[in-house]
């Protein structure tokens, strides 16, 4: 609101007269005093809580002048106390919908039909292919026919939700452990000392590995031997040859690539060699050497055939990009010795025919 004040002064034309008029607000006090300097005018619509302001203005021959402004009233918390909440109701983001399932099953209640059972199960596939005719054309031929009730009489043959467990699947018999849906049984109890986490790869498997890794980087061995088998479990059957057998009692050919670990120990030890050549100084007098044939370890035997196979494989021309070029060429070298191909066959001999001839040192003493 804006105030109204009577304010009489001189007429500006210069007449004796005295003439009234009615100017509003802060206008009026600077027409009515223009010598005085007017305080800042204040603003009383947007202050927050303006208290009570009295503006003095006096001028000689004049009466003085009062402006007061009233306060704006608030009203307070103790006055009008906010609403309280009942005790124990929920809270406004508590007062979530029901489930479809307990809404049916409340609706039931109420008009004393039975309702679906959502305790443990959820609504029956049958059920719901009863009730719908699109959906029961639809529906899959094993679902079309009669289902069979598999369990005892008051619960359901088929549900859309996991079934509660009946009972425990194991049972435990002296030191076997007898258990259904496993395709091998598991081992006897007590374990033996090689079934540690550590050896759960098989030992050919794991010295492979170790001279696959370069800079101790296991992760990329792994990735390798991996791919070596898979190549192997994926290729074709080999065609042995007879000039160059493999171990005796060794299975059929048409079976090796459904065990492809099988398949490479059996690579792998049939031309590893079973001695090695060993420069003896001063065996023959006057420094000369003598070659002695020294026989090997079965780990010691597979580490040379393995490291004949990864120099005949890696002097094999690539094929294209990508990191998995290395492993199946190593692949391809194992089916190479399988098929008697492979250049590991001329240098496994050779070691043998050195060896023989080597032989007559081994009763050389030493001078």
């Amino acid at each position: 609101m804006t105030a109204t004040t009577a304010v009489t002064y001189p007429y500006l034309e210069g007449s004796n007269g005295v003439k009234s008029y009615h100017i509003s607000g802060l206008k009026a006090l600077e027409a009515a005093f223009p010598d005085i300097a007017m305080p800042p005018r204040l603003n009383i619509f947007r202050a927050r809580r303006p208290s009570m302001s009295i503006v003095r203005i006096s001028h000689q021959g004049q009466p003085s002048l009062c402006l007061r402004l009233a306060p704006q009233r608030c009203i307070t918390s103790d006055e009008k106390p906010l609403p309280k909440a009942d005790e124990g109701a929920p809270g406004p983001n508590q007062e979530q919908l029901p489930h479809v399932s307990e809404e049916a099953a409340s609706m039931s209640k109420i008009t004393g039909g039975g309702g679906p059972e959502i305790e443990e199960q959820g609504t029956p596939v049958d059920e719901v292919l009863k009730r719908d005719q699109g959906s029961r054309e639809k529906a899959p031929k094993v679902m079309k026919e009669p289902m069979q009730p598999a369990s005892p009489t008051g619960t359901r043959s088929f549900s859309t939700s996991t079934r509660p467990r009946q009972g425990a699947m194991t049972s435990f018999d002296g030191s076997r452990l007898q258990t259904t849906g496993h395709k091998f049984e598991l081992p006897a109890l007590p374990l033996a000392a090689n079934m540690h986490l550590k050896y759960r790869y098989a030992p050919v498997v794991k010295q492979v590995t170790n001279l696959l890794m370069r800079d101790g980087k296991l992760s990329v061995a792994q990735r390798n031997m991996a791919m070596i088998l898979n190549h192997l479990r994926t290729a074709s059957p080999p065609s042995v040859n007879p000039e160059r057998p493999l171990l005796p009692g060794s299975p059929p050919a048409s079976h090796l690539p459904l065990n492809p670990i099988l398949y490479l120990t059996l690579a792998i030890d049939s031309v590893a060699p079973l001695l090695r050549i060993r420069a003896q100084k001063g065996m023959a007098g006057g420094g000369v050497a003598l070659q002695m044939p020294v026989p090997l370890a079965l780990r010691q035997r597979r580490r040379q055939a393995v490291m004949w196979i990864l120099d005949s494989a890696s002097k094999k021309p690539s094929r294209g990009s990508g990191r998995g070029g290395f492993a199946q060429k190593v692949a391809e070298e194992v089916i190479a010795i399988v098929e008697g191909r492979s250049g590991v066959w001329d240098r496994r001999g050779g070691i043998h025919k050195l060896a023989v001839s080597a032989r007559a040192n081994l009763n050389v003493r030493r001078r």
